[in-house]
């Protein structure tokens, strides 16, 4: 494969040897999904082995697609979208002997500025002009990859009120910060949890919790945990307040940045965590998406499983 490193290594990557498939969610984020891919076969065009576009239209399946291009050869899958966008890639893509390059297209593009990639379409076309291959670590939970996070109890249904916000009042991140609020506030089950880690259990009631990959995401929300995942390992955040007016503060002081582990949060750091959740079929939510899974949840870190292109002299994340 073309610039292909070792794990726990980063390399020059050879462009110019590479067969690219270019993936675009055409929904996805504040740049139209047309203009991101007219940018990127400019970009690419004339610059690499072979270059293909894939269909993202209405209905598409992204990881459908992204399998079929990681079983067709190709090199390099160039993802372009939000961070459910690059989750999706990044599933087909971990553990094959493919690359991948994230395009950010969507709300906080959390794994592109994670990366060192930029939070802008524009920003993320450099890494094409002194690539580096960066093997970065990645969680599964039951057989599922995320990049950035998978939460339980109210998060997922602050994600189903902030699309009705963004169909209304347009995608920002004002509307992403209000939509929490608004469901916070008429939140009235709390979540009952088991959790075993590092050969401990421990039982839990909380509106929410969550499992934390993206050192960079809570930096930005003033969350201890960074340090635990630039160990390899990933942190689970469990939400001290049950009632709706201190939750709303919590989620205040969040935004702000001014958020306090001992006054709004646990944290348990490891490599693996098992979750039971009661009820057992739980809303669960990951790197922006929504889907219904049952409990037990096992999560666990899969260390270096996934190579991604970067600017050469970029930082980021958990880089090997």
């Amino acid at each position: 494969m073309a610039g292909q490193g070792e794990a726990g290594q980063s390399g020059d990557f050879d462009l110019a040897a590479a067969r690219v498939c270019v993936i675009v969610n055409m929904r996805s984020g504040r740049e139209g999904g047309k203009e991101t891919a007219q940018k990127l076969d400019a970009a690419l065009r004339g610059r690499v082995a072979d270059l293909c576009f894939q269909d993202t239209g209405a209905g598409a399946d992204l990881p459908a697609m992204a399998r079929r291009a990681v079983k067709g050869g190709f090199d390099l899958i160039v993802a372009a979208g939000g961070d459910g966008t690059q989750a999706a890639v990044a599933g087909a893509v971990a553990g094959s002997s493919a690359a991948m390059v994230v395009i950010p297209g969507g709300t906080f593009n959390y794994f592109a500025r994670d990366l060192g990639s930029g939070d802008t379409v524009d920003e993320a076309l450099k890494i094409f002009d002194a690539p580096r291959i960066r093997r970065v670590h990645v969680g599964q939970m039951n057989g599922m990859i995320f990049l950035n996070n998978v939460s339980f109890g109210a998060y997922p249904e602050i994600l189903r009120r902030r699309e009705s916000i963004y169909r209304r009042w347009g995608r920002s991140r004002l509307a992403a910060y209000w939509s929490a609020v608004a469901v916070l506030w008429r939140l009235r089950r709390p979540l009952h949890l088991t959790v075993r880690a590092n050969g401990r259990e421990q039982r839990f009631t909380t509106a929410l919790a969550f499992v934390a990959k993206s050192a960079y995401q809570l930096d930005a929300f003033g969350l201890e945990g960074a340090d635990c995942l630039r160990r390899g390992q990933m942190a689970l955040l469990l939400a001290r307040a049950k009632r709706p007016g201190p939750l709303v503060r919590s989620a205040l002081r969040l935004a702000l940045g001014k958020s306090a582990r001992y006054a709004d949060f646990d944290l348990i750091c490891a490599e693996e965590f098992e979750l039971e959740t009661v009820p057992r079929h739980e809303y669960v939510a990951h790197d922006g998406e929504k889907i219904w899974m049952d409990s037990p949840f096992r999560i666990r870190v899969r260390h270096g499983a996934l190579k991604v292109l970067v600017p050469a002299g970029s930082g980021g994340r958990d880089a090997q």
